[in-house]
């Protein structure tokens, strides 16, 4: 990595994450923290903002 390259931080842990070549996980530090951003979008605890649309 060079200097200036930019270290990404993980939204769950707040990690430093690799560049993404290094990571598969990326934006992620890691598949657990991964799986817990899923499990935090099922769960419902994250919200598109807007308005429903039911074109039923």
């Amino acid at each position: 990595m060079t200097s200036n390259e930019k270290i990404a931080e993980c939204p769950i842990c707040e990690k430093d994450v690799p560049p993404r070549t290094e990571g598969s996980a990326y934006p992620f530090c890691s598949a657990r923290c991964q799986l817990i951003d899923l499990g935090q979008w099922l769960d419902g605890k994250y919200t598109v903002p807007g308005s429903p649309n039911f074109d039923d």
